[in-house]
């Protein structure tokens, strides 16, 4: 086969691909563009309730309340997908007078929705319906209806729903992060609901949970030989050890850095006490402390390690870098 028929066949390809994706980006933006104050309702509506979301749809819909139903969940709203289908087989026992029922059809004609409706609305529960068809059944049937109504699909045949489901995903997106904000929910928050991603280790992980302590965390007496210094360091691998008083209180720090300076001074290790080559004053972070407080202050004064210290100034533990590293702290 020539080079040109291949050719053309990638030039195709390609022409489609952005073709599906303007009309997509089309769809999303004319969304916007419409949105008013019915969006607003949907918001009230489901911040007034003391229930939670019940996510509905089916096929493509489907697929799209399941991601909606987790967003709403993992963002501070409380909810769950609920296949319409299984609803009128037994799952409808779900639902209670204090939920909100949110229905994604964009035909707003599905008999499976349809045959629920009603009985979700007896309970007392309240209906929000997405449809790209405002005088659908579905969509008079809602206390709030909101309009995802596309001018066409990306389907090269106008069948397959790919821009009606990305505008219905955007809506719902748009949807559960302004019921996140409207709750204040923050990054904390997040990461409680996230704890094993990476944004639930930086804010749920302290410094106590990462640190050296008891025989792990380096540390002589202020009056020591250098030597026992550079033994200590060798012995914990911390690239440093703490020096502290006889109240086992912090008085200062000797580093792989300080031990450089040592050399290029022309210091006598063999006769020099650590407290004549010693740091004084150093850095130092309670165990309460977030980690990434941590590896932010590492970061700000350039230091590979931190002691950790009581609020008495007790030696209590040491960390450095590494360490933040295999705690996926940073």
């Amino acid at each position: 086969m020539s080079s040109a028929p291949i050719a053309a066949a990638h030039a195709r390809t390609l022409d489609l691909a952005r073709r599906v994706l303007a009309i997509e980006a089309e769809a999303v933006q004319a969304l916007a563009d419409q949105l008013d104050d019915t969006f607003v309702k949907a918001v009230d509506l489901i911040l007034a309730s003391h229930g939670r979301v019940i996510v509905s749809g089916v096929g493509k819909s489907g697929h799209i309340g399941r991601k909606f139903a987790a967003t709403l969940a993992s963002t501070g709203t409380p909810a769950y997908f609920v296949h319409a289908a299984e609803a009128a087989h037994g799952d409808l026992g779900m639902i209670t007078a204090n939920d909100v029922l949110v229905a994604i059809s964009y035909s707003g004609t599905g008999e499976e929705l349809l045959k629920i409706v009603p009985l979700v609305k007896r309970q007392g529960a309240r209906l929000i319906a997405i449809t790209g068809n405002p005088d659908s059944p579905l969509a008079r049937e809602a206390d709030v209806h909101l309009n995802g109504m596309v001018k066409e699909e990306a389907c090269p045949l106008n069948l397959a729903p790919t821009a009606s489901t990305t505008a219905a995903l955007a809506l719902s997106d748009a949807l559960a992060v302004a019921l996140l904000d409207a709750r204040g929910f923050g990054p904390d928050d997040f990461a409680r609901s996230h704890p094993g991603g990476a944004l639930g280790r930086r804010l749920l992980t302290h410094v106590e949970d990462v640190m050296r302590s008891g025989a792990g965390v380096p540390q002589v007496r202020e009056d020591a030989p250098l030597g026992d210094a550079l033994m200590e360091m060798t012995r914990a691998g911390l690239g440093m050890t703490a020096i502290v008083d006889t109240n086992d209180r912090i008085v200062g720090i000797y580093t792989d850095g300080d031990l450089r300076r040592s050399l290029a001074s022309g210091c006598n290790f063999s006769t020099a006490r650590v407290a004549d080559v010693m740091s004084r004053g150093p850095k130092t972070i309670h165990a309460g402390a977030l980690a990434v407080e941590a590896a932010e202050m590492m970061e700000r004064l350039r230091i590979s390690q931190l002691l950790v210290a009581a609020p008495d100034g007790h030696l209590v533990g040491a960390l450095n870098h590494h360490d933040l590293m295999l705690a996926k702290v940073i």
